[in-house]
């Protein structure tokens, strides 16, 4: 894990401010599952993949809050941590039985977090619509 957090801080770093790529991120994944729910995706394997992708994703969000290096506030942290252990355990269930009705919730929670973090990050774009 610690890896993942690391090359994802790196690849930040590099590429753009942590918080839009991490709302780029979470976009990318609100959009794979969208797909899904709007039947574009049909194969199993690609509906897995999505899942995968979201689950992964927030694994390694989750693994950044914890860090006691991580500079947002702690009521912050806390309550994106409470948000992510929820995708985790939600996308690792749809996973198991994946209902395309269970899944909008992922969407939203992903869309909305990308919305905050581009409005800290200083784009007021909406980030529902870019997805």
């Amino acid at each position: 894990m610690q890896n993942a957090t690391t090359a994802y801080t790196k690849t930040a770093q590099k590429t753009a401010a942590p918080r839009e790529l991490e709302a780029q991120l979470l976009l990318k994944a609100a959009a794979k599952i969208q797909m899904v729910i709007d039947g574009t995706t049909t194969d199993p394997d690609q509906i897995m993949e999505a899942l995968r992708y979201n689950r992964r994703l927030w694994t390694i969000l989750v693994a950044s809050l914890t860090d006691a290096t991580n500079p947002l506030p702690i009521e912050i942290r806390q309550n994106l941590v409470n948000l992510g252990i929820f995708q985790v355990s939600h996308t690792r269930a749809v996973e198991f039985e994946p209902d395309p009705g269970a899944m909008p919730i992922l969407v939203n929670i992903n869309r909305r977090i990308a919305e905050g973090l581009r409005m800290q990050a200083g784009d007021a774009a909406p980030a529902a619509q870019t997805a």
